[in-house]
């Protein structure tokens, strides 16, 4: 009788999901559903709140290694790997949707663009994106992690990677993962020396975009180029 149960309301959320989307599930509700593929004979209700519990968020515990998720929950290997690969799975998604070389001719589409880069990503990176004399982004290139107080994002890098890739231009971009969107001194500081080391090879940095989440800080759009 039990297995009837869960059966029919799992069938029941499947449907919902198929004819109303996700937009209107509660977050456990969304890990519920998540885990009728990797729990198949047990009600995962119960599972979906413990392990939001232990994890604070949908977004931390997607964020987490699957084995500190399997340790922490205490779930099998199945479903750690299973809940871990969606940050990798939507950052898949918007590299498709974005296509091979898309055009960025606005700070709208490079903050749109710059956003998806950073997708699951728990710490502090940097980016190039090299465009070509259309604005359109031929390589994004990860030219350093960790904060940039913490350790300089040498120019001399930046100005190897546009070279190598031929840039016409290119676009900064870091991330404040879970901060704010102001720039800081060193953000400032930093994209003043790379812009002074692009301007000696005439490669023009036409934009700086720090990503918070799903927001996005244009340095053009300010008036700080």
């Amino acid at each position: 009788m039990s297995q009837k149960i869960h059966t029919g309301h799992r069938q029941r959320m499947k449907n919902r999901y198929i004819k109303e989307g996700l937009d209107h599930f509660e977050d456990h509700q969304v890990l519920e559903m998540l885990l009728f593929f990797s729990v198949p004979r047990k009600d995962t209700n119960e599972l979906a709140h413990r392990m939001l519990k232990e994890f604070g968020s949908l977004s931390t515990l997607f964020e987490s290694t699957p084995e500190e998720i399997s340790r922490r929950c205490d779930v099998t290997q199945n479903t750690a790997v299973l809940v871990s690969m969606i940050p990798s799975l939507a950052k898949r998604y918007f590299k498709g949707r974005w296509g091979e070389k898309p055009l960025l001719n606005s700070s709208t589409k490079a903050g749109q663009y710059a956003v998806s880069l950073f997708t699951g990503l728990k710490y502090e990176a940097f980016y190039i994106i090299c465009l070509d004399s259309q604005n359109k982004a031929s390589h994004a290139a990860k030219v350093h992690e960790g904060t940039i107080n913490e350790a300089p994002v040498y120019p001399r890098l930046i100005v190897e990677t546009a070279l190598r890739h031929q840039a016409n231009s290119v676009i900064l971009s870091h991330n404040h993962p879970g901060g704010s969107l102001k720039p800081s001194n060193a953000d400032i500081e930093v994209t003043k020396r790379i812009i002074s080391a692009m301007e000696a090879i005439s490669i023009k940095v036409v934009d700086h975009i720090i990503v918070a989440g799903e927001l996005y800080y244009s340095f053009a759009e300010n008036g700080r180029l």
